[in-house]
């Protein structure tokens, strides 16, 4: 919870339009509409990547449960093995996935286990997706793949005007060690394109579900929360004994 809460206050106080070099952060990208930075991650050779970006021809509902619905991911993303919600807890919403890529060759593809929980505050007019990768008894690591160990994203859409009208911005924070020997230059190319790569796939298949009326579930109609809700029951809140699995309570 403490981590949803965290980005909701972090959108509040940083705009599209903030010049993260203050903060010691690169621009890397600098296009209309994406602007992307770069900041080292103390003690690794790695970064933390920041997008900021905007959308007008879709509506912040639409891209919001695109990118929820794992179904229907499995039919635009070509780069998808394996796709699974391992477990969810009904009542926070917060489910355990098993996500399995294709890397490029002649790299193995790679697995990640990860929490993710999101949270819809009408009053504030955001939402927000957060994930990070976990351990989970029902999914040990397969010779076939490369377990991801080191991942975590936090995503904020903020809507021009309602969560049905078109035009939106979004902030989206990772980080992410694919496990891999190639020289640093390869590792941080991969990590820095790949993640603009999945971004535009993800729009592109928002226009495809309403353009054809796919139907993909409406999470946000479903179960409906707000980022400053501290009496909400949820995991975090559970006795040890009742949680299903202690990588549940991962925020």
């Amino acid at each position: 919870m403490k981590r949803v809460q965290l980005a909701c206050r972090v959108s509040q106080e940083q705009t599209p339009g903030f010049d993260s070099c203050e903060e010691g952060w690169e621009l890397v990208v600098d296009r209309k509409d994406f602007r992307l930075w770069r900041r080292p991650i103390e003690g690794t050779h790695l970064y933390r990547y920041r997008v900021f970006g905007s959308y007008k021809d879709v509506t912040p509902r639409q891209f919001f449960n695109v990118q929820l619905d794992t179904e229907y991911r499995k039919k635009w993303d070509a780069l998808v093995i394996k796709l699974e919600v391992i477990e969810r807890d009904v009542v926070s919403g917060s489910e355990v996935i098993h996500w399995v890529t294709h890397f490029p060759y002649p790299m193995y593809s790679r697995d990640y286990v990860y929490v993710r929980k999101y949270h819809v505050d009408q009053e504030k007019n955001l939402m927000v997706l957060v994930s990070r990768a976990v351990e989970h008894p029902e999914v040990p690591e397969s010779p076939n793949y490369v377990r991801v160990r080191n991942y975590q994203s936090q995503m904020v859409i903020r809507p021009h005007t309602s969560f049905d009208e078109n035009g939106f911005d979004y902030m989206l924070t990772y980080s992410d060690n694919p496990q891999t020997v190639f020289p640093r230059y390869c590792v941080n190319w991969m990590v820095s394109s790949g993640m603009p790569d999945f971004l535009e796939k993800l729009h592109l298949a928002t226009l495809h579900a309403r353009n054809l009326e796919i139907k993909v579930r409406d999470y946000i109609s479903s179960r409906p929360q707000d980022c400053s809700n501290e009496t909400r029951a949820s995991p975090e809140r559970k006795p040890a004994a009742a949680r299903t699995a202690p990588q549940m309570d991962y925020a």
